[in-house]
């Protein structure tokens, strides 16, 4: 009897008839060939879970141990409760994660050996040329620091215009032209850093004006500029802060140079001029140091000295900038090179670490400098830099007229701090007084050098002020006869 679909009702299943040659049960119920199991490879796993939500028997749940090598957490896959189905496989989206097929990663260079070597590109030296004798001129600050930068080489100056720093750049946007060169005015301070990092990175010699608000925002790409090994100057004229404060000179920038130029393990040299003439000289001086550290360099100055002038006498020579052998320059001689500050590797990142703080080591070593007045045979040594220093100069002369042995200490790397020529003055001056136009970050450079050196037993005494107000020259001899009087 047959139902209206042509189905059988009652009686037997039918049987159909087999080929020829092959046995009728291996039909009925023919055995399944054997399926693979999925295999894991925990490093490819980001742990997302898809693959849990698929399988149907439950096999398989949620690491709970991070793989050394990715860093994640990877799947733990059940294999004697598998029924190899494949469906955890068809949800893993990552390409070798789970397969069928046991795969093992091997370091490229085992696979394909060491691979060729990249050549070595000679560097391009630069050349001195000589400049004619010329009269002394009467520069501001801001002008010092740029004309030096053109005889340093500089041909590429990146910014955007921020009081009291403007005129710096504003003298680049008009003689560059004329000499080759290129000012480009940024959209900001942060498009800024990254133009320098792009040009640093062609082994050309750039820098920037900027000052306390915008060199914050330069931080982040200082810490890429720190990380890729590249060279630029950077000109910081500092104002009162916080947030925008005023136009005013402030000397609160100290502790981002020293101690924060962006995240990671980062340090440069910061140079500290006190006049105009300094800030021309220190500023060709910085561009040899960006480029012999392949390392950022600052040039930290305060409202006054960007602003003040004064008599500065040009060099007897000008650099012409050569190309470095690393750079990327676009040519077929440089094309082998690459510039970047990422290593996904721990170990890898490790050892750029390690490089750095080498590099940092010779720094502390070799670039420390300073300047002193009447300090020989002081008892009492003013510590000041920048604008303040000349006050504290004035100070120091009158107090010797007066008979009382005072000397000042002028240090012009405030990192590295110029701990050793310091130290020997303190064998016969006990006394400090650090004089400075912030709440304490001069102070806090000197008591951590004063601490790695093992130095102990100074009495350390300040005259400070903020917000864009300068210690005045009578302020530090009142300071003084202070000082004296409560220890004498």
């Amino acid at each position: 009897m047959r139902n209206d679909r042509g189905g059988v009702l009652g009686g037997s299943l039918r049987e159909f008839p087999s080929p020829a040659g092959t046995p009728k049960e291996d039909h009925i119920m023919a055995k399944a060939k054997e399926r693979p199991k999925p295999i894991l490879l925990p490093q490819l796993c980001k742990g997302c879970g898809r693959c849990i939500e698929a399988c149907p028997r439950g096999c398989i749940q949620m690491g709970t141990e991070i793989d050394q090598e990715s860093g994640l957490v990877p799947v733990v896959v059940d294999r004697e409760t598998c029924n190899a189905c494949g469906l955890c496989i068809t949800a893993c989206p990552e390409p070798y994660g789970l397969n069928t097929i046991e795969y093992e990663l091997e370091d490229p260079k085992h696979l394909f050996g060491e691979g060729v070597a990249k050549p070595v590109t000679p560097d391009q030296p630069s050349e001195r040329i000589p400049l004619p004798k010329v009269q002394p001129m009467v520069l501001k600050g801001n002008y010092a620091a740029a004309i030096g930068a053109i005889l340093a080489g500089c041909r590429h100056v990146f910014g955007y215009p921020i009081t009291p720093s403007t005129e710096g750049a504003e003298l680049m946007a008009k003689v560059l032209p004329q000499l080759d060169g290129v000012f480009l005015q940024a959209v900001s301070e942060v498009a800024t850093v990254n133009h320098l990092y792009g040009c640093a990175g062609a082994g050309l010699p750039c820098m920037t004006f900027t000052s306390s608000p915008g060199f914050s925002l330069m931080l982040e790409g200082i810490s890429y500029m720190i990380g890729a090994e590249v060279p630029a100057v950077f000109v910081n004229v500092m104002r009162g802060g916080p947030g925008l404060g005023n136009i005013g000179p402030e000397q609160a920038d100290i502790k981002l140079g020293c101690r924060g130029l962006g995240h990671g393990n980062t340090h440069a040299i910061i140079l500290a001029p006190t006049n105009p003439q300094e800030m021309l000289d220190l500023s060709m001086e910085a561009f040899r140091l960006a480029f012999e550290y392949r390392n950022p360099v600052f040039i930290f100055g305060d409202g006054y000295l960007g602003q003040m002038t004064g008599r500065v006498q040009l060099p007897e020579t000008m650099i012409r900038p050569g190309i470095p052998g690393w750079a990327v320059y676009g040519d077929e001689a440089h094309r082998h090179n690459l510039i970047n500050s990422i290593d996904l590797i721990e170990v890898d990142l490790e050892k750029r670490n390690e490089a750095l703080n080498e590099k940092y080591a010779r720094m502390q070593a070799n670039e420390q400098r300073s300047s002193s007045f009447r300090a020989d045979d002081a008892e009492l040594l003013v510590i000041a830099c920048n604008t303040p220093a000349r006050m504290a100069k004035g100070a120091v002369e009158r107090l010797r007229r007066e008979g009382m042995p005072v000397g000042l200490f002028t240090p012009l790397t405030l990192w590295p701090f110029p701990i050793d020529a310091l130290k020997p003055l303190l064998g016969h001056a006990k006394k400090v007084l650090v004089v400075e136009a912030s709440a304490g970050q001069l102070e806090d450079e000197l008591r951590l050098a004063l601490s790695h050196a093992d130095i102990t037993g100074i009495e350390i005494s300040h005259l400070r002020h903020m917000g864009g107000v300068l210690p005045q020259e009578g302020e530090i001899v009142d300071k003084v006869h202070e000082v004296l009087e409560v220890t004498a």
